[in-house]
Order: C-alpha cells, then sequence, then structure tokens
C-alpha cells in the first residue's frame, strides 16, 4: 500500500498532478485545496489513497494527513465515491467541511455540485460522531476566519462561476473569492467579481 509519494511536480492541474519520483511519473487525482497548497512549488509530498477497481487504478493525493482522513470519512458515506469526494474537499478547506458537520449545516453542504440535501444530511448524519471521535470537532481545528453562511457560500458560488466564464483558472478564482469574503462577508456578488478581477 502506497503511504505518500514525495518528488518533482511534473506537471499540476487544479485536479490532477503528476509526480515524478526517480523517472517514475504518478499520476494523482487532487482537490483544489491540495493544488493550492502545492501550487508554485518544484517539489512535493502527497498523502495517497489508493482506489483498486476492476477496470482502474486510480490514486488520490492529499497535501495533509486530515484531508485525507476526511476523504475516507467522506467515501464511507452510501452514494459518495471519490470524485464527489474531491469535490466536496474542492468546494470546502478542511475546517470548513467539519464546522459544516459538527453544526449540521446542510443547506451549505448542498451547493456543492453534485451534492442534493439528502446527500448532505446522509453525510452530516454519518460522520458527525465520527468527526468527534477522530478528534476533528470544530473545537480541535483552526478554523481560519469566519465560517460561510449559505448566503456567502452561494456568493462564493456565483463569483467563482462568473469568473470561470471570464476565463479565469477555478483554482486562482475560487482562493480570491475566498479571500474576498473573509475580508468582507456580506460583500453582495458583483462587487467581489470586481475585486476579483483585480487581484487576478
Amino acid at each position: 500500500m502506497i503511504e505518500y509519494i514525495k518528488g518533482e511536480i511534473a506537471e499540476l492541474s487544479p485536479a490532477s498532478a503528476t509526480i515524478d519520483c526517480n523517472g517514475l511519473g504518478y499520476a494523482v487525482n487532487i482537490s483544489l485545496n491540495t493544488y493550492a497548497a502545492i501550487q508554485g512549488k518544484k517539489s512535493c509530498k502527497l498523502y495517497i489513497y489508493e482506489a483498486i477497481r476492476e477496470d482502474a487504478y486510480i490514486l488520490y493525493g492529499f497535501a495533509d494527513k486530515q484531508e485525507r482522513e476526511l476523504f475516507l470519512l467522506l467515501i464511507s458515506v452510501s452514494g459518495i465515491g471519490g470524485n464527489t469526494a474531491r469535490m466536496i474537499l474542492s468546494a470546502l478547506s478542511p475546517s470548513e467541511l467539519i464546522n459544516v458537520i459538527s453544526t449540521e449545516n446542510a443547506n451549505l453542504l448542498k451547493t456543492v455540485k453534485g451534492i442534493g440535501l439528502k446527500t448532505a444530511q446522509r453525510v452530516i448524519v454519518d460522520l458527525k460522531d465520527k468527526i468527534k471521535t477522530c478528534g476533528m470537532a470544530s473545537g480541535a481545528v483552526d478554523i481560519t476566519g469566519p465560517a460561510f453562511t449559505a448566503a456567502n457560500a452561494q456568493v462564493q458560488e456565483e463569483a467563482v462561476a462568473a469568473l470561470t466564464m471570464l476565463g479565469f483558472a477555478q483554482a486562482p478564482s475560487q482562493k480570491v473569492v475566498t479571500a474576498i469574503l473573509k475580508e468582507d462577508a456580506n460583500a453582495p456578488v458583483e462587487q467581489v467579481i470586481k475585486l476579483a478581477l483585480k487581484r487576478l
């Protein structure tokens, strides 16, 4: 079993990374959080989850163990596969996801693409106690900045969607929009987009 892969970053996109380990290139699926963490670096260490199926052998990589732990918890929920779990971890940082589950904020969770209300509620029901037993409840985690409200998430989603339509890559757009909303949580979507255009 592969615990982690450490090497040079040969190729990097918001959804995948190719890590060169002594001439052997590993294609690894990553979340936007991991992309943001390793972007601009020459080499990195990714903690790995191997998804071995009859028709595929897929590697998922994470910049830290906590994100991998959350990924494993997410895929233990019925109806959530690797790609959906990665989508959740791309939309929310680990601390935000822990906060969402701890506070039972199904409305914020269902703003993630591909997650309906029933699935969001199932994630919360299945993982609320597990997060406490793993010592991940919001008290044990450094949550940077205020937790996003549902309205906040809506503004974030609309702003990122608008920026990607304008031709900006999703990961930097998400990062800039998140930073703007941390500075002014009540900023309307137009203002967020205008500020983001100046920073991107």
